[in-house]
């Protein structure tokens, strides 16, 4: 074997090889995750938690579609990132000081985002309250319509007139909804 040839396979089964291998797995357990996911929120759709009327369950079916999509994209953006930095690694780059600045930067987000932070805290406590969820009829703020996506940022709003309303979360003080029974 020559020498030439020998020297780009050495380099093939290093660093690509172990970033080939970094996102084939970020791809696997996004994939894995996020059937598992799907499946631990199809059985809680259909498990009978609270006997009673039938609208309890379609509300909870409902529910369990909206939690699911909120865990789905944070498992997703939780793998990306970390596969980004174990890539970032394998090309030399020092995390530590990353991670560091990070930390910085996350203290000045916090304090110049307000705005956002407050928006996925009302998203949170929106969530686990049940207040809406996708399929609700709704009147919030000034538009009145079928909740289709429910974050933890914003919530998507299609009023009768075929409008899709994004509304941030941490806006929304007041909702009416009307699919929802006492």
């Amino acid at each position: 074997m020559s020498d030439s040839l020998r020297t780009a396979l050495d380099w093939i089964s290093g660093t690509p090889l172990r970033i080939a291998i970094i996102l084939v797995s970020a791809i696997m357990m996004q994939a894995f995750g996020t059937r598992a996911i799907d499946r631990a929120m199809n059985r809680l759709a259909t498990t009978d938690l609270i006997p009673g009327p039938r609208n309890i369950v379609a509300r909870q079916k409902e529910r369990a579609r909206t939690i699911g999509g909120v865990f789905s994209s944070t498992l997703k953006t939780v793998i990306w990132v970390v596969a980004s930095a174990m890539a970032l690694g394998e090309f030399g780059f020092n995390l530590g000081p990353l991670i560091a600045s990070a930390g910085i930067l996350g203290v000045a987000l916090g304090l110049g985002a307000q705005t956002l932070v407050r928006d996925v805290l009302s998203g949170i406590f929106m969530l686990v309250e049940d207040q809406y969820g996708v399929g609700d009829n709704v009147d919030v703020l000034d538009v009145q319509g079928v909740v289709e996506k429910v974050g933890l940022r914003i919530t998507c709003v299609r009023d009768s007139r075929g409008t899709l309303w994004y509304l941030r979360n941490g806006e929304i003080l007041k909702v009416g909804n009307q699919s929802q029974s006492g």
